[in-house]
């Protein structure tokens, strides 16, 4: 065996093999040991311990409520109470722009926010992450609230559709519609459980028609309740719809002759009963294709329309009248045959002719009347075959002044029987007449009574009539008061163009009394005889003889050439000249 003193191990040859080395490698070991436990001990001192601010730190976001209209941008912040954190941020679908940022927050813009969307908000601190998260709701108010009347013109009876959609609006589930007429709630929804895929912002009603439902305002008022994501009602509401009711029951009728006389005016109506409302019926007549200017009445459940119709020309036409009333209408039609028929054509050959001369009466059927009409000639003693002219001769007299004469033509048009009349008067010429009937002889006035000279002539054309007495003219149509002194021979003249006629009158003014006796015995005188009284009365007063003197027919002088020479048969027949 190797002896200790003279051998070493290798350690002790590491260390120098010196006796004194090993202390100095002890030292170091010791050294070695001593730094790893510092080590470890600052590794655990670096460690957060429980109840430290690491490890109490916050990460936050603001706004903590968020709702955002469509297509508007953002403003958000994210935040931390670390006194030194790490990384931090957010994290979103959206688009995202960091504007401005500080030791313990972040700010971020983001843009066109469209949808709803989650947003979280990160930050580390000492090596621990915490975060934090936000919805973001987005919302549409109701800008558009559509109301639809289907129909708009409804009959009554009949069903009608109130249909109110909002083309673009969220969230759905926080919107509720409501149908109005006038200010009575019709039907009321909201959205709330509705499935997704079935979402779509509307509702529809129907309802049935009623005459008290005419001119109803409908309309629909949308709210969109956000109180509970932290925002408030937004509302919409829809233009008002008028809705119309109508009764259009039965059909228009024309009511007019279906015969029409060219040139003539006819007052045609068209009728439409059972109508609702009658005052906004509208009417449209046609005569061929001309318009008619109609006006229209209406009362009650009736409108009518009345127009006036001229044809110009014979034929076939057809009167029309359209009614409608809102989208309904209907039309009527009638046929009009339009004809000729004039009055017949009646002449008198000489219409002022001379008593005693013959005259010719005429009477034809117009050349436009088509067929030819039968003439009937009053007094005319044949009837004439239909086209043929009747006629009839007479000698005038002096009855017959202002004689008329008719003529009567007849037509058959579309089997109707049709008259048109002519007339027309004769005018006989003839001599002045004074007649005791009209201009008495003898006349007994009453003294004080205003009194008159009665004389009336008689002829054609009608005399001019001049009264003189004592050879002065007077005028016999001025009423004088009687005096004894007008007692005498009253000498007058009727004059004509076709002559003259003179006579005396002898006129008696008595008193009052022997007036009021002499009218009795007058009266008792008349009833023996007015011819032997005129005849004594003539031999006591010696009237002048009555002279007549035939003039030349001048047929187109004038009244006054009559009455000067009146004026002059006057004179001569004056008491110094009979």
């Amino acid at each position: 065996m190797t002896p200790r003193s003279g051998g070493r191990t290798s350690r002790e040859r590491s260390c120098g093999g010196q006796e004194h080395a090993d202390g100095r490698c002890r030292t170091l070991v010791f050294l070695l040991k001593m730094y790893i436990l510092f080590g470890v001990w600052g590794r655990l001192a670096s460690l957060p311990r429980p109840g430290s601010s690491e490890e109490l730190f916050e990460v936050s976001l603001w706004p903590n409520q968020t709702l955002v209209e469509f297509g508007q941008p953002l403003m958000v912040n994210c935040s931390t109470t670390c006194p030194e954190p790490g990384p931090g941020g957010i994290e979103t679908l959206l688009k995202k722009t960091q504007v401005d940022k500080g030791p313990q927050w972040k700010e971020f813009l983001l843009e066109d926010v469209t949808e709803n969307s989650v947003l979280q908000c990160f930050f580390s601190c000492a090596g621990i992450q915490k975060d934090t998260s936000l919805g973001i709701t987005v919302y549409k108010p109701p800008e558009r609230v559509i109301l639809e009347l289907q129909p708009a013109w409804v009959a009554v009876d009949e069903a009608f559709t109130v249909k109110c959609h909002v083309p673009s609006v969220a969230p759905l589930e926080n919107l509720t519609l409501t149908l109005l007429q006038g200010n009575q709630e019709l039907h009321r929804k909201n959205f709330l459980n509705l499935a997704l895929a079935s979402q779509r912002a509307e509702v529809t009603i129907s309802v049935r028609a009623k005459r008290e439902n005419d001119r109803c305002n409908f309309s629909c008022h949308a709210e969109l309740d956000l109180s509970s994501q932290g925002g408030g009602l937004l509302n919409g509401s829809s233009a008002i719809k008028v809705l119309r009711i109508f009764e259009f029951s039965e059909s228009p009728q024309i009511w007019g002759s279906s015969l029409l006389e060219v040139g003539v005016a006819e007052t045609v109506s068209c009728e439409l009963a059972g109508v609702f409302p009658a005052g906004e019926v509208t009417f449209h007549m046609f005569l061929g294709d001309q318009e008619l200017n109609p006006f229209l009445s209406w009362e009650g459940d009736t409108a009518w329309a009345n127009a006036t119709i001229r044809a110009m020309e014979t034929g076939a036409l057809e009167l029309s009248c359209l009614v409608a009333l809102g989208l309904m209408e209907q039309k009527t039609r009638q046929p009009v045959h339009v004809y000729s028929f004039p009055p017949p054509v009646l002449e008198i050959e000489d219409s002022y002719p001379l008593a005693g001369t013959d005259v010719n009466v005429t009477c034809s059927g117009h050349v436009l009347s088509s067929p030819s009409p039968t003439i009937r000639l009053q007094g005319a003693t044949d009837l004439p075959a239909p086209g043929d002219p009747a006629w009839l001769l007479l000698t005038a007299r002096e009855e017959d002044d202002g004689r008329n004469f008719s003529c009567e033509a007849f037509l058959e048009v579309q089997g109707r029987q049709l008259i048109k009349t002519a007339v027309t008067q004769l005018h006989v010429f003839y001599e002045p007449r004074l007649e005791e009937s009209s201009c008495p002889s003898n006349q007994t006035w009453v003294e004080g009574m205003e009194q008159v000279l009665a004389c009336v002539p008689k002829g054609n054309p009608t005399p001019a009539l001049v009264c003189t007495w004592n050879g002065i003219i007077f005028d016999p149509e001025v009423p004088q008061k009687a005096a004894k002194n007008h007692t005498g021979i009253y000498c007058c003249t009727a004059t004509n163009k076709l002559g003259s006629v003179s006579k005396d009158i002898a006129i008696v003014v008595e008193g009052l009394e022997e007036g009021i006796s002499s009218s009795i015995f007058l009266i008792i005188i008349a009833a023996l005889g007015v011819g032997v009284i005129t005849i004594a009365l003539y031999l006591n007063y010696g009237p002048c003889k009555i002279k007549r003197r035939r003039l030349r027919y001048r047929p187109k002088e004038g009244k006054e050439e009559e009455s000067q020479l009146a004026a002059q048969q006057a004179e001569k027949c004056s008491p110094r000249n009979c």
